[in-house]
């Protein structure tokens, strides 16, 4: 696979690598930026333009690679904020989720039109393997321990579990119907699936991949982000523009958040406390503060937010 370096750089003096809050990287689908946001100050203080439709997007665990999926050029794009460079690989149109080992040795990308994911060297950030999954796969997350690779499948209504020592399907659960956002919990041992199409969330063990509980939410779920230790879960609800929180221990809706229109994205700071929700038809971002259950914050986005993965870490 041929790869091509572009410089895009939309010029800011003040260089956001400085800062010592992380960055929320908003993809913006329809306008083909990137929103940088400086939560210190919840600000835009970048804007990246990325053509090819932008969706998915992975912040590394270093925080030192930020990749974005184009799915309509088919490319994978890997970001390097310190020296603000974009790199391009060509994987195939329809790529969507991406995500990554806490190591940042492997990234990976799902196809939604191949059914496989493209299991990408970081490094070399060329094509090493893919792997045959279910129709439509879409969200990803990576084991604490970076051995597990889950997949939502979305057109199979399915989560499979892939042995990274090999790259072997090891699971396949049936899940709601079209699961979508992937959510694991900080031990590894608890996963949730957004179903979009059955307005819920499925609970599994991810030993043995096993569904221990169902959750009912608002219409259309798409993601959802762990905050408070864990204890909540909060999933964006596309047709109801809200977030529903989910009190983990009990596996019950506890409270509804109204935010902007068709939510889509969502990821947590690392504090912990704050939430961030892409809005796709406001073009905006709210913040959620999980004590108090209320939006403190709207920001202006671009057109099409979307960030659909982990994009604050």
């Amino acid at each position: 696979m041929k790869h091509c370096a572009l410089m895009l750089w939309a010029g800011l003096l003040a260089s956001p690598a400085l800062s010592a809050e992380p960055f929320a990287y908003i993809t913006n689908q329809l306008a083909e930026t990137v929103s940088v946001i400086d939560t210190e100050n919840r600000s835009i203080v970048d804007t990246l333009t990325v053509t090819g439709k932008p969706a998915g997007v992975w912040v590394a665990d270093s925080g030192k690679r930020v990749y974005f999926t184009a799915p309509e050029s088919g490319d994978l794009v890997r970001y390097v904020p310190e020296s603000h460079k974009l790199d391009r690989l060509a994987l195939g149109a329809g790529v969507l989720g991406v995500t990554a080992t806490h190591q940042g040795d492997l990234v990976f990308v799902a196809n939604w039109y191949q059914n496989t994911v493209t299991v990408v060297d970081a490094e070399g950030f060329t094509v090493k393997t893919r792997i045959k999954v279910g129709r439509s796969p879409s969200g990803m997350t990576v084991s604490p321990d970076d051995r597990w690779l889950y997949i939502a499948n979305r057109l199979d209504d399915s989560v499979s579990k892939i042995d990274l020592t090999d790259f072997s399907i090891r699971h396949t659960t049936k899940v709601g119907q079209h699961p979508f956002g992937l959510t694991l919990d900080a031990g590894g041992t608890t996963l949730y699936t957004a179903n979009v199409e059955s307005d819920d969330v499925t609970v599994l063990a991810t030993n043995g991949l096993k569904r221990i509980g169902r959750v009912k939410v608002k219409s259309l779920p798409y993601a959802a982000t762990l905050a408070q230790n864990g204890r909540l879960l909060l999933v964006t609800n596309q047709d109801d523009a809200s977030v529903s929180v989910i009190d983990t221990q009990t596996l019950t809706e506890t409270a509804v958040i109204e935010v902007g229109e068709k939510p889509e994205g969502i990821s947590t700071h690392p504090d912990d406390r704050r939430v961030y929700v892409a809005n796709w038809f406001d073009n905006s971002v709210s913040v959620i503060d999980t004590e108090t259950l209320t939006v403190i914050d709207t920001l202006a986005a671009g057109d099409g937010s979307r960030a659909f993965g982990r994009f604050i870490h």
